[in-house]
């Protein structure tokens, strides 16, 4: 089959395209044909050391082991499956639960064997992957491309919100919403949970966009006066910000929050380290949580809104998976709305 393996921690360069067997499922695995894999930061990160270039690099202790074939965001065709797999499951559009652990019910996603599709296994940047059958999900959505939105992005996602609780009357500041996570974290917050969302892009040309999906005000974080732009338009502090960029909008971010106010981060695209003062942390009662994945019931409620047509799926571009490199680059560009798809068959 063809695959994009990560020969090891760099550039691009060290994305390449193989011609590799096939897997074959084990016990409890199917064969899923990969129809299409949206591209996160993960694996972007992963590449680059971001999380370390030793040990801890991946999700487990020990690192990743390359080459490894990335992706994480995989929906399919099952077109085999394990010797003790009811054939049944044949032909069955899926969409992957993206990690396996031993963690009980609720607490699957911070047990200390997660391990992570693209980069403890490999993953969707490939024309076929082995997964266990009891993480394979029915799609929510006809397409395959649009499926594929939702599984990382969307299950993140849903966890935040979760997280501060977001109810209605009460005004959320999502930072990033135009990425694949924000722009999810704007849909979720408004239209699932009721809450009134200003949505925080670079571009302001995405504003009337960014409304489409649920957002009630649009600000620029390019703006010098942003802290007092986001009090001007709530009326006042906000109750929760959800957050994937980091230190460039920290300050600002726990500055227009309300005593007892809460503040959600999953990402730091904009800078991994910050400054921070405590006595505002413990003088205006904030609350921080670190989040990142979710449970499975969380996955299943996730899918049953995308279902529902709660949450539409916002798609970018799409890209050959023998592109993969380009598609990378891309991703990281600023001013792009929603998710960047590989396509195997394209």
């Amino acid at each position: 089959m063809k695959g994009v393996q990560v020969t090891g921690y760099g550039g691009i360069d060290k994305l390449e395209v193989v011609d590799i067997s096939t897997p074959t499922p084990e016990k409890g695995e199917v064969l899923v044909k990969v129809k299409a894999c949206a591209i996160n930061n993960t694996e972007i990160w992963m590449r680059e050391g971001a999380y370390g270039t030793e040990e801890k690099s991946g999700w487990r202790p020990e690192g990743v082991h390359f080459p490894r074939i990335p992706g994480s965001d995989i929906t399919g065709e099952i077109v085999g499956v394990g010797p003790d797999v009811s054939d049944t499951l044949i032909g069955k559009n899926v969409v992957l639960f993206p990690f396996t652990s031993s963690g009980m019910e609720g607490f699957e996603h911070i047990s200390v064997d997660m391990s992570f599709i693209g980069s403890e296994y490999d993953g969707g940047y490939a024309e076929y992957v082995v997964w266990p059958s009891e993480l394979c999900y029915d799609m929510p959505l006809p397409a395959y491309e649009e499926s594929a939105v939702f599984s990382v992005s969307g299950l993140t996602a849903w966890h935040m919100v979760g997280q501060i609780k977001a109810k209605p009357g009460e005004t959320v500041v999502v930072t990033g919403a135009n990425g694949g996570v924000g722009s999810l974290n704007v849909q979720i917050a408004s239209r699932v949970f009721g809450s009134k969302v200003i949505a925080i892009v670079g571009d302001m040309g995405l504003e009337d966009k960014m409304k489409e999906l649920g957002a009630t005000h649009v600000l620029s974080y390019k703006s010098h006066t942003l802290a007092d732009e986001i009090v001007e338009v709530n009326g006042g502090p906000v109750d929760s910000v959800l957050d994937v960029v980091g230190d460039a909008l920290f300050e600002t971010s726990i500055s227009v929050l309300k005593n007892g106010g809460k503040f959600c981060i999953s990402g730091s695209a904009g800078g991994q380290k910050t400054e921070l003062d405590f006595r505002t942390i413990y003088l205006k009662h904030i609350t921080l949580y670190g989040s990142v994945l979710g449970t499975r019931d969380e996955f299943r409620r996730m899918l049953d809104a995308v279902s529902a047509g709660k949450i539409k799926p916002v798609i970018e571009r799409t890209f050959p998976l023998e592109k993969a490199g380009e598609a990378q680059t891309y991703f990281k560009n600023s001013g792009k709305l929603g998710k960047i798809i590989l396509l195997p068959e394209k």
